[in-house]
């Protein structure tokens, strides 16, 4: 199974000062231990449940651009952008950028977006939820058309694009991954199954994730599709290092599920949080699932 990395707190000792150091040297060690991805939440506001919604939030696609300038392997993505943040021939340029000056390493992770207080507080509109998903599939159509050889016009009901030129084009092959967060099984898993390369699902327990990946499955079935062609990642809930033995129990039981990747989240110190993940997590979990 392979590790992903999740940076979530901003809200570190002497920040903003010290948040350049604290993410470049924790995706270094991230890089150097394994890990395969390195994520960064997609908000103008820390999320309520967490802490405080006063609390630092750096600009997710800002955030990457630096990042790539330190790693050199590992993939790049937000966990994941709200389809409402950013019209989607704008996004599907800022990934197009972030994947030619990241050597092909740029990955779309998208959502419905949920966050209604960010929105209100900076004027963004925030459509019912049945719009937000209306929007979130034609946006996965233009990113992807934008990253074809069709720079013709996209005509949607909520967007309308008179050309769909994307130069330079994504040096990713075929293009950037397309993955989907979330578990809604009617609306979301079934765009995973239309459109994306994979999916991310929170690691509530392996029963639920087992029942919600047969729902893709199924939604697979219904699209003609190969449910082997979509990477299956989890989000981990639990700091691994509370109870390393029991984290890598789960993370089995998941790998035997199929899920290739999980994601975890710093607590505390970013640095010395990664640093005991590589140490007492990472090559136990690359064993699962071989």
């Amino acid at each position: 199974m392979q590790l992903g990395i999740h940076f979530v707190n901003f809200n570190l000792p002497g920040a903003p000062a010290t948040l350049a150091s604290n993410l470049a040297e924790t995706a270094r060690i991230a890089e150097e231990g394994g890990a395969t991805t390195f994520t960064v939440m997609d908000h103008w506001f820390q999320m309520e449940m967490m802490a405080s919604a006063t609390d630092p939030m750096l600009e997710g696609y800002t955030t990457l651009g630096f990042l790539a300038a330190r790693t050199r392997h590992m993939r790049l993505g937000l966990l994941v952008t709200g389809v409402t943040y950013r019209h989607p021939g704008l996004l599907a340029k800022i990934v197009t950028t972030l994947d030619v000056l990241s050597g092909g390493r740029a990955q779309l992770g998208i959502g419905a977006a949920w966050y209604e207080r960010e929105h209100l507080a900076l004027g963004v509109p925030f459509p019912p939820l049945a719009e937000r998903f209306e929007r979130l599939e034609e946006t996965l159509e233009i990113c992807l058309q934008m990253w074809s050889d069709n720079n013709g016009p996209f005509e949607g009901r909520h967007y309308r694009l008179a050309e769909t030129v994307c130069s330079p084009a994504p040096i990713s092959t075929p293009r950037p991954r397309v993955l989907i967060g979330g578990g809604g099984e009617r609306k979301t898993l079934r765009l995973v199954a239309r459109y994306a390369d994979a999916c991310n699902l929170f690691a509530s327990s392996p029963l639920e994730v087992a029942h919600k990946l047969q729902v893709l499955d199924e939604h697979c079935d219904a699209e003609g599709r190969d449910p082997a062609e979509i990477d299956r990642t989890i989000l981990a809930m639990a700091n691994p290092l509370d109870d390393p033995d029991r984290f890598l129990a789960d993370m089995a039981d998941y790998a035997a599920l199929g899920v290739t990747t999980v994601e975890v989240m710093p607590a505390g110190d970013p640095i010395a949080y990664t640093t005991g993940v590589r140490e007492r997590i990472a090559p136990a979990l690359a064993e699962l699932g071989a």
